[in-house]
Formats: C-alpha cells, sequence, structure tokens
C-alpha cells in the first residue's frame, strides 16, 4: 500500500468480540494477585554507559532472596526514539524535575534560574525525557506546577509562572497542560523569546508575592526561626519524595536553591568561617552511590555538635529527607544559585548554602553544579551517563498489599573495576486504591497516559474521526465504549465515580488538545443499564492537520481500576485532494448508557447522520460473518459524478483475507460541506476473530477495525 494513493488511510487495532481486551503485564503501581516490579538500573564505567548487556548478565535479590528476572529491555536514548519503534517502558525513560525552591532563593536568581532550565530543556533532553517542575515555599509547600510531560511548551509555559498566582488555568486536572494557548510544541521547537522588560516584570511580581514569607533567612533572621524553616523543608521534600516513588524510573531532580546555613545543623564551634560547613565541597569526588556499588567511594556523614547552635533533630531531619529521596528513586543534581548571580544583585551571603547543596546532591548520588548558566553543558556528564537504561522486572512470590518497604539488590556479574550500577534500593509494597492520597493517584494516571502503552482490565474501544470545519482546526469527535460489568466491579452501591482522560499527542509530543470529564454514576439507577453492555462516553478534539496518537483514560474512581487505550490519528490537510473518513457502522439506538461531554466551545452540527436521521457509530462494530450491515460513508473533494466504492478485508498485520462487497445506495451533501454515502457492506464468511474494512471511493481510502463474531 502506497501513502500517495491512498489517501486518508485509518487504522487501529481491536479485540474479540465479547471478549476482554488483552491487558498488558500488570505493573508494580498496580493491585493485581500478581505484583511485577520494575527496577531502572544503569551501569556506567569511566564516566561512559555500558551498553550491549543482557539479562543474563544481571542477579537480582528481594531481601536476601535471589529472584528470576522475568523481564528485561535495554533503553539507549542514542537509537530509542527513531520513528516506528516501541513504545518505550515509562521506568526507562528519564524524568526531570525541575524543583525551584522560592523559600532559600532570591527572586532575582529564581528567574535567571528559569532561564537557565529553559536551556537544559531545550539542548539537553532528548524526545523521549520527560520534564516536570514543582516549586517550595514556605506558605504552600511544595506545588506541582506541571508533571512529567513531554511537551516543551508546557514546560515553557509552566517555567514562565513560577511563584505566580495564575490568571489563566488549564484545567487539567493530571497537570499534563498548564495552558491552552502553549498549543503543544513539539520537543524541536523553539521555546518562546522574552525581552529583559519581561524578566524585570516577573522579578517585581516574585518579590511581591514572596516578599513577606520568603526566609531570605539572613543574619537578622534568629536561628531558631532558621532552624524551623530547614524542618519545615526537609519534611515537605520527604512527603513529596514518597509521591514521587509512584511514577516508574529514576527522577533526576534539579533542584536550584542558594542552600540554607549548614551551621544551623553542625554549628560553627572549632572551625574557621570558610569551614562550617557539612563537607569539603570537591564535585569531582562525589561518588557516593546509595543504590549502587562503587569500589572506594564512601557515602556522606552528617555530624551534629549542640554546641553553638548546632541541631541533632535538624540533621535527622536531614537524614530521613535523603532516605526517602533514595527510597523513591530519585537524584539530586542541586544547582547553586548563588552562581548565576551578578555581583551587583546579591542581596544577602548565605555561608554554608552551598555546602549544604553539595550534601543533599552528594546523599543522592547527585552533584553540585554551580557558576553556570550553561546547565546542558555543565550536565553532559550526567545526561551521558543517564542514556542507557536497563529496565529488569521479577514477580515475587508473595507481597502483602500494605505498602511495606521492601529492599532490592541488583549485581552485575564479572564487573570489571570501578563499574558502578545504580538502582533503587527497595520498592513499596501496592496498596488499595483508597488509601493513595490525591497526588499519588495524579502521578498513577499522568504516568499511565504519558507512557502510551495500552494496558487495564477494564476493556473499552476508540472511535475518532476528524471533520472539517471553517476554521484551521478539524472538529474530532472521540467515542469511548466501556465494558459496564468490569467497569462496576468491585464498587459499592450508591454513587460510581467515573474519571474520562483524553489528549491527542503530536509527533513531536505535544499536547494539542485534550479532555477531561468526571462523571457520577447512581448505581441503582444504571446498573441495569450498564450490565447489559457498558457506558458510551461522546466527546471531541479541535485539532490541527498532523498526525496523532489520541490516549484515553477510563478510571473507576473509586476502586482504582482503569482502560488506556491509545489510538492513532491523522486529521488531513482537506484542501490537497480527496479525503476519506474511516467508514462508520451505525448502531441500534438504546444499546449504550450514553454521556456526553460537558459543552466547551463554539457549538458544531452532529456530525453523524444518514439522510436526515442523526445516528451513533460503533466504536467496536461486531459482526456475523455474511450479514449485511449498514454503513454510512463521508468524504470531502470526492468529486462530481457517480461514485464507485471498493473494499478489501484484513487481519490487523495487513493480510487481506477477502473482498467483501459495498454497496453506495445514495450521495448528499457536498456543496462546500462534507459528501454523505449511504452504503451497505457484506463481509466474506470468515472465521470468528479481528479484521480491518479498507473502503476506497474515487481513489480515496479510509479503513476501520471490526469484529466477526457472536456480538453483545
Amino acid at each position: 500500500m502506497r501513502q500517495a494513493k491512498l489517501l486518508g488511510w485509518l487504522c487501529a487495532a481491536v479485540g474479540l468480540a465479547g471478549a476482554a481486551a488483552p491487558a498488558a503485564a500488570q505493573t508494580f503501581a498496580g493491585t493485581a494477585d500478581v505484583v511485577e516490579v520494575e527496577v531502572a538500573v544503569q551501569v556506567v564505567r569511566d564516566g561512559q554507559p555500558v551498553r550491549g548487556l543482557t539479562a543474563a548478565d544481571f542477579e537480582i535479590y528481594d531481601g536476601r532472596k535471589k529472584q528470576a528476572v522475568t523481564g528485561f529491555r535495554a533503553v539507549d536514548l542514542s537509537s530509542a526514539a527513531a520513528p516506528g519503534t516501541a513504545p518505550l517502558p515509562l521506568a526507562g525513560r528519564r524524568h526531570f524535575l525541575l524543583f525551584f525552591d522560592l523559600a532559600f532563593s532570591d527572586p532575582q536568581a529564581i528567574v535567571k534560574a528559569r532561564e537557565a532550565a529553559r536551556e537544559l530543556v531545550l539542548k539537553g533532553a532528548r524526545p523521549g525525557d520527560l520534564v516536570g517542575v514543582a516549586t517550595y515555599s514556605a506558605a504552600r509547600g511544595p506545588q506541582l506546577v506541571l508533571g512529567f510531560t513531554s511537551d516543551r511548551r508546557q514546560v515553557d509555559s509552566a517555567l514562565d509562572s513560577l511563584g505566580l498566582v495564575r490568571t489563566e488555568q488549564a484545567n487539567d486536572p493530571l497537570h499534563l497542560v498548564v495552558s491552552r494557548a502553549a498549543g503543544g510544541g513539539g520537543g524541536q521547537r523553539l521555546l518562546a523569546e522574552r525581552s529583559q522588560e519581561a524578566d524585570a516584570a516577573q522579578i517585581n511580581e516574585l518579590v511581591g508575592e514572596l516578599g513577606s514569607e520568603q526566609a531570605n533567612l539572613g543574619r537578622e533572621s534568629n536561628r531558631s526561626a532558621q532552624q524551623a524553616a530547614v524542618t519545615a523543608l526537609t519534611r515537605s521534600f520527604s512527603g513529596f519524595a514518597r509521591m514521587l516513588g509512584a511514577i516508574p524510573g529514576r527522577k533526576q531532580v534539579l533542584y536550584f536553591s542558594e542552600g540554607f546555613d549548614s551551621s544551623l545543623l553542625t554549628g560553627t564551634a572549632g572551625r574557621e568561617p570558610s569551614q562550617a560547613g557539612l563537607g569539603e565541597p570537591d564535585v569531582a569526588t562525589a561518588t557516593a552511590t546509595p543504590g549502587g556499588r562503587d569500589v572506594g567511594s564512601s557515602d556522606p556523614v552528617l555530624t551534629s555538635s549542640d554546641e553553638s547552635l548546632g541541631s541533632t533533630k535538624s540533621v535527622n531531619e536531614v537524614e530521613r529527607m535523603l532516605e526517602e529521596l533514595r527510597r523513591a528513586d530519585c537524584v539530586i543534581q542541586a544547582v547553586d544559585l548563588g552562581g548565576l548571580r551578578a555581583g551587583g544583585e546579591q542581596r544577602v551571603t548565605r555561608t554554608g548554602g552551598k555546602d549544604t547543596l553539595f550534601t543533599i546532591a552528594r546523599g543522592t548520588d547527585g552533584e553540585l553544579f554551580e557558576s553556570s548558566n550553561d546547565l546542558s553543558a555543565a550536565m553532559s556528564g550526567v545526561l551521558e551517563r543517564t542514556s542507557v537504561t536497563y529496565v529488569l522486572s521479577f514477580q515475587p512470590e508473595s507481597v502483602k498489599p500494605d505498602g511495606s518497604y521492601h529492599k532490592l539488590k541488583v549485581e552485575l556479574k564479572n564487573a570489571p573495576r570501578g563499574t558502578r550500577v545504580a538502582y533503587r534500593p527497595g520498592y513499596y509494597a501496592p496498596k488499595p486504591y483508597a488509601s493513595l492520597n490525591p497526588l499519588e493517584k495524579l502521578f498513577e494516571a499522568s504516568s499511565r497516559v504519558m507512557g502510551g502503552v495500552e494496558s487495564g482490565a477494564i476493556p473499552s474501544a476508540v472511535l475518532a474521526a476528524p471533520f472539517r470545519t471553517a476554521g484551521d482546526r478539524a472538529y474530532v469527535p472521540v467515542l469511548i465504549e466501556v465494558d459496564g460489568p468490569a467497569l462496576l466491579a468491585g464498587g459499592a452501591a450508591g454513587s460510581l465515580p467515573v474519571e474520562i482522560y483524553v489528549y491527542a499527542l503530536d509527533a513531536g509530543g505535544g499536547i494539542q488538545d485534550f479532555l477531561v470529564q468526571s462523571l457520577g454514576l447512581e448505581v441503582a439507577k444504571v446498573e441495569a443499564a450498564l450490565r447489559q453492555s457498558g457506558l458510551k462516553f461522546f466527546g471531541h478534539l479541535d485539532l490541527p492537520a498532523g498526525a496523532y496518537t489520541v490516549r484515553t483514560l477510563v478510571r473507576n474512581g473509586a476502586t482504582g481500576a482503569f482502560s488506556l487505550r491509545v489510538v492513532p490519528l491523522t486529521v488531513p490537510a482537506y484542501a490537497a485532494g480527496p479525503v476519506l473518513l474511516p467508514p462508520f457502522f451505525p448502531e441500534p439506538a438504546n444499546r449504550w448508557l450514553l454521556s456526553r461531554e460537558t459543552q466547551r466551545g463554539p457549538q458544531v452540527p452532529y456530525p453523524f447522520m444518514s439522510g436526515q436521521q442523526p445516528f451513533i457509530p460503533a466504536s467496536r462494530p461486531a459482526l456475523a460473518a455474511g450479514q449485511e450491515v449498514a454503513l454510512s460513508l463521508v468524504g470531502y473533494n470526492l468529486g462530481a459524478g457517480e461514485l464507485q466504492a471498493g473494499a478489501q478485508v484484513l487481519t490487523p498485520d495487513g493480510k487481506v483475507v477477502g473482498g467483501g462487497d459495498v454497496q453506495v445506495l445514495g450521495r448528499e451533501g457536498a456543496g462546500g460541506g462534507p459528501d454523505r454515502l449511504k452504503a451497505t457492506f457484506k463481509p466474506p464468511k470468515l472465521p470468528p476473530g479481528e479484521y480491518v474494512l479498507r473502503v476506497t471511493v474515487s481513489g480515496a481510502a479510509a479503513g476501520a477495525p471490526f469484529v466477526v463474531g457472536s456480538g453483545r
């Protein structure tokens, strides 16, 4: 099949009629009886990642018990992003969290740090990398500004809002979109440019927003207040780290801060002023590898003296924070903001701030970066060392769903001297969905959406089709069919909360549009309808011409059971020639419990019409072998005169198994609108299974899946 001759080609995979869609292997975050633990492992020697390893090179231990490796994948970012390659396992993708400490930093430094972060994302991040943005302030604690996303424009918009109260909200509960105006830029597109006047205005806003609560914690503050601020920071960071543990894989946390005075922890007795830190800040020797092995290295040791106002309690709080970060597989790459500002801008000199940043970074296998506005160049070694990840999976024999912590050990067989093996030191057992806090539920859902791998225990099917509008964006109805009995499973009587998330990602990873809907279904009223068939949801997206993946997540808000589906979609350039949308199979009325999105945007005519009658197309049509059914064909620029239609039936892998019979019964429309053809389709005699119908009309072709079986 040649793309040039088969315009408008659309195709999607389907499941067997009346059967659950095949679910992907349950990852650790699920609550299935069989738990699969994924461990991201990075192997480095002489500063370079070690390539070419296999599952046979590793041994993994759950506590003291050796485990069989049940899954293995090597993720090399130098080749993994090639078009057509399989989706990367989420645990193998790099996660960068840009974390801005507003409490221990000057506003001028934050604005400069924002620009340094932009440069890192633009120059250093690879297309497969996910980037998130968060802040910490004394008044609000940790705040997630943007979840981990592949959309670089959203990162740009999030950075532009640091520390400010946003007046424009995208209303995305998963925090993957902070501004619809950002428009879904791809990873290769340049980030927005800003003037010096805009930077100055933002500095003034930051000063106003943070002024009274920003610790600046300088000489005029009493030490007890400073120690209380440090305790608040470490406890908040510990809690936030635990939430980050819900995200698979290693998280590189770029901690932008000026740090706090290290003498608040250790005191100053017996030291010269220049020695009032927690260690000697020699980044070149920062080789401690918690969760890894490196002969000759040692972990940082936090010591305390109660003399001269040192605080054992604060030291312990810092160590607890570091332990939570290690358990969550978070590596702190500390960026000293004091080195980003010119001398004339320096307001307060914090002794020991650099030392505390160094200790925090070293305690999680990270580094300290100072006096560098080009983070991409400064972090080139980190970016190179983390470019290869091995994802090992194993299934522990028995894990209670109690959230308990289990220690891990990974060893590399016959490792040459100097080889470092970095991995998380343990994992948490799953716990009931109802006991997760909102941020854990958010990270669980957003990770699945950005992972892009179909999974879940609830069968569902999705239909998406682009209709031309007068503007530059197509109107794309999205119809989601959800299996009713599976949606009801495990729930209690009363209200059934259903969460629906739809995101359209372009080829560069940008989110061009999204849709979120929450439903509260009264079980007593809808249970019979749901058990007979299920829920059918009608929503829409507005998309410009291009290729997309439409990712739909449906989740039972009470039990956490979910369905993630990924559907390819092409929005054509309608003026380029004839276009045929996927063939639609009208289905009988009153088959589903129907729900429609809350109205957003301008009203548009209902798109699915046959004659003067509206119909609802099946997302997953189930046919009997040899049974003739009604078919609706919609096209643009099909030309005048009598139209002839041809058909082929293919297997999902593209093998032609028959011709089928498509008969055009009538035509209406055109005149600037769509051509609507009433037709019938009679499939050849086929064994039960999954198939694709490809229809050709006047040189334009389109395909849609269907199933031959007993139906539902």
